[in-house]
């Protein structure tokens, strides 16, 4: 899950190096392309893997992600050739995450660990998202050949993590039947309170938030010649601070479910407020507290969900429910493009003040759903 995260993400330090030679609208294009490729395989290969097997689905998927950024590494400048690699990237990423997390959960239920896979997993997938964009970032400014470096990295660690991904046990020893049990319970799961008026209205903003500091921002301030640079280290500052406040989210959902997500939403709406003002001033300075403040909206918003559905789903429909989540969330990478395309229309200032207004909007739904402590006593 780190790897393909790290594949993933590291796009983001690169959106820079490829607008010399494409326009803005392609590049945001790019960036959010690989959920052309993530949303299908969510969703069509999260149920392959609760009926035959995490290997079968997660092992394939890694080589697909070295695949992807093969063609990223001799596409150039290619709009065209960018645009499958992003999209075999994605593909890659969709069967990963999903089933995944399903995988991690049930090694650590397994192995009697006392923390929660769910979380293990999403703090593996969180700091392949910081890891991945820093050191392309990193390689892109200050290595030559900025355009394939970072490629050549990735392809390094996933042939260094093939051994270990051979030995990993597959935790279902046997195909699973009852296909219409299952899909019975993912409807309830779907139609019930929590995931409606809670996990529906907010998954957006987990990468609505973490990508506005990278993928927005760096165009709309003063960073000079070390734009890229720049940009890999608000995407490691945004996604490691996800990183560090997810035990603190844990701690607050113990509390009740609805708190990590009442102040996940407040470091929403605050960061959106604080990216408004980022850009109107053009204040490089604000881009780091902004890409802490954001960061744990991402962190926070990211581990109450996982949370969430690990609660409605049962053992036979883990991965497809967290799939879904998955989708949900990938939704929030459309919003630098939804940024670029409308700034001739609306500053991005006013965008991004009226991001605050509709994140605000979204803890209506806790209100309604919770003070009860136990979600499935509200489901």
């Amino acid at each position: 899950m780190f790897v393909v995260a790290w594949g993933a993400n590291m796009f983001a330090a690169l959106l820079h190096v490829y607008r010399a030679s494409l326009s803005s609208v392609e590049v945001a294009a790019l960036f959010g392309a690989y959920a052309l490729g993530l949303m299908p395989a969510l969703l069509l290969l999260a149920p392959v893997s609760d009926r035959w097997g995490r290997r079968v689905v997660v092992i394939p998927a890694l080589l697909l992600s070295a695949v992807g950024s093969g063609i990223l590494l001799l596409a150039g400048d290619s709009f065209m050739g960018l645009l499958l690699g992003r999209i075999l990237v994605g593909i890659a990423a969709g069967a990963t995450f999903g089933p995944g997390t399903a995988w991690v959960k049930e090694l650590s239920d397994r192995a009697g660990a006392q923390s929660s896979g769910v979380t293990r997993a999403a703090v593996a997938l969180s700091a392949g998202f910081a890891a991945g964009p820093l050191i392309a970032g990193m390689t892109a400014q200050w290595l030559p050949g900025p355009e394939s470096t970072s490629y050549i990295v990735h392809l390094v660690l996933v042939a260094l993590l093939l051994p270990f991904m051979w030995k990993a046990p597959e935790t279902m020893t046997s195909p699973r039947g009852g296909s219409d049990e299952a899909t019975s319970g993912i409807g309830d799961a779907l139609r019930s309170g929590v995931f409606l008026k809670v996990i529906l209205p907010t998954a957006p903003w987990v990468f609505g938030a973490a990508t506005t500091p990278f993928a927005v921002l760096p165009g709309l301030v003063g960073l000079g010649e070390f734009r890229v640079v720049a940009s890999g280290i608000a995407a490691a500052v945004t996604l490691g601070v996800g990183v560090l406040v997810q035990p603190w989210a844990r701690g607050l959902a113990a509390r009740a479910p609805a708190v990590p997500y009442r102040v996940g939403l407040g470091a929403l709406v605050a960061g959106m407020l604080m990216a408004a003002a980022t850009a109107h001033t053009h204040y490089a300075v604000l881009l780091i507290p902004t890409s802490i403040t954001l960061g744990g909206a991402y962190g926070l918003l990211l581990v109450s969900g996982l949370r969430c559905v690990e609660a409605l789903a049962s053992s036979r429909d883990l991965a497809t429910l967290t799939s879904i989540f998955y989708v949900l969330t990938y939704i929030g990478f459309a919003f630098p493009l939804v940024v670029s395309s409308l700034t001739p229309v609306l500053p991005a200032p006013q965008l991004l003040v009226a991001a605050a207004l509709v994140g605000a909007a979204g803890s209506v739904g806790t209100f309604i759903v919770w003070p009860a402590r136990s979600v499935r006593a509200v489901t």
